[in-house]
């Protein structure tokens, strides 16, 4: 018995059956480590090079308060932004406050009166919909905003289905990357640049718009450089690090970010105000970890999947899949089993480890959802967390880890309470 399991059994009562499941996980992953490996370091040398460009210095990780002009390092961060994601321009601010924030400036920047947005990967996520036909919420449908979805087609894109429902009122298109709240596999570059491809063969003028959260530095592609006009996220995912505090990007063609701008301040001001209070080092910091900490959740990932599908549960993707995202999806077609693993998870957070978890309303979502992670950086989900919504067929969503140690504890830990509540014999 090596001191590790030595350790965990004394401090976190882990059977010794676990311990040697997790052992045969780690043996059937470490061939597909090399390969991540050669990610981070791609990605990484993209990131100092764009620094470099820069001329990034001590002076521009100072902070600006009121009205914000003149803030150098505001700028630079949109200047690296833009270089990384290979856009026309960035707009990178701590007052975007979520991906769904950043997604919504987009709709709302572009979008006018009988215009048509497409969704052509089913149902947006939860959070998008009162964004998009809620009532007397100053949603898209308050504006006479038309909204339009195509269904997947086996987890697809269903091209024909495309084909026939673009028209001259369809103005942009939506593509979220990530699975959202579903088992459809998430989107990598090579697929979006294909879809953007087929869309704009349709109609060429039409603007493309992608949802990129959980996407961010998982390939040595961004959705800008296959094709994307716009593509926006959100800063306590990858591109945060785990460092960043809070915020939001928005990066794509000049005009459209500048569009979206004046949704953000206001008509006329655009880019030139907002305050960055203390947050431009940390920023800066946080997209230079970026790309060792997605790393480190894409290990973290692919660890969870096997791990999982060794104790005899259903997960999306499978561990030698490609991903195009963070997030693993795990059927536990059972509230109790679902609830009981979430509180497992939050029993090793750093953070608030003592806290219960329990599903509740949480605003924009249709159902109850129960999260747990117990994160340095509230609702951060590229530090290991874990979000539920209660409904059929109880699927657990688990996304993040900045350090790979982390979650496998966390992993193991919440299967182990399984086990201590007699769902597992």
């Amino acid at each position: 018995m090596n001191s590790t399991w030595t350790f965990l059994k004394e401090h976190y009562y882990i059977d010794q059956k676990v311990l040697e499941l997790a052992e045969k996980a780690q043996t059937d992953i470490e061939p597909y480590w090399r390969t991540i490996d050669d990610l981070i370091e791609y990605n990484q040398l993209k990131v100092i090079t764009a620094m470099r460009a820069s001329g990034l210095s001590d002076f521009h990780l100072t902070d600006s308060t009121g009205y914000g002009y003149n803030d150098e390092g505001r700028s630079t961060i949109e200047e690296i932004y833009k270089t990384v994601f290979k856009a026309e321009d960035a707009l990178v601010r701590p007052q975007i406050i979520s991906g769904t924030h950043a997604i919504t400036l987009c709709l709302f920047g572009i979008l006018r009166p009988n215009d048509e947005l497409l969704s052509v990967t089913g149902t947006p996520y939860d959070t998008l919909k009162d964004v998009i036909w809620g009532k007397n919420c100053s949603s898209l449908a308050d504006f006479k905003i038309k909204y339009s979805e195509v269904s997947l087609k086996d987890g697809k894109p269903d091209y024909e289905q495309i084909a026939l429902k673009i028209n001259r009122d369809t103005r942009m298109v939506l593509i979220q990357r990530s699975r959202g709240y579903s088992l459809r596999h998430a989107l990598r570059p090579d697929e979006i640049g294909e879809l953007i491809r087929h869309i704009k063969s349709i109609k060429e003028d039409i603007i493309c718009l992608v949802d990129n959260c959980y996407g961010e530095f998982v390939d040595i592609k961004e959705p800008i450089e296959v094709g994307a006009d716009l593509c926006a996220g959100s800063l306590i995912k990858n591109p945060g690090g785990g460092i960043a505090p809070t915020g939001g990007y928005v990066v794509g063609k000049e005009e459209l970010v500048k569009q979206c701008s004046y949704r953000l301040s206001a008509p006329g001001i655009g880019k030139n105000c907002g305050p960055t209070l203390s947050t431009n080092r940390l920023t800066l910091q946080g997209l230079f970890f970026a790309p060792l900490v997605v790393g480190e959740a894409l290990k973290s990932a692919v660890f969870t999947s096997r791990f999982m599908e060794l104790a005899g549960f259903e997960v999306f993707p499978k561990y030698n899949e490609k991903r195009g995202d963070i997030v693993t999806a795990v059927v536990f077609k059972n509230k109790d089993i679902l609830i009981s693993f979430c509180r497992g998870i939050q029993k090793v957070g750093p953070v608030d480890s003592h806290v219960l978890p329990e599903p509740w309303d949480m605003p924009g979502y249709n159902h109850q959802v129960i999260m747990a992670g117990g994160s340095f950086i509230q609702g951060s989900s590229i530090e290991l967390s874990i979000d539920a919504p209660i409904r059929e067929p109880y699927i657990a969503y688990i996304q993040g880890g900045i350090n790979y140690t982390h979650v496998k504890l966390g992993i193991i830990k919440a299967y182990q309470e399984l086990i201590d509540q007699n769902y597992i014999v």
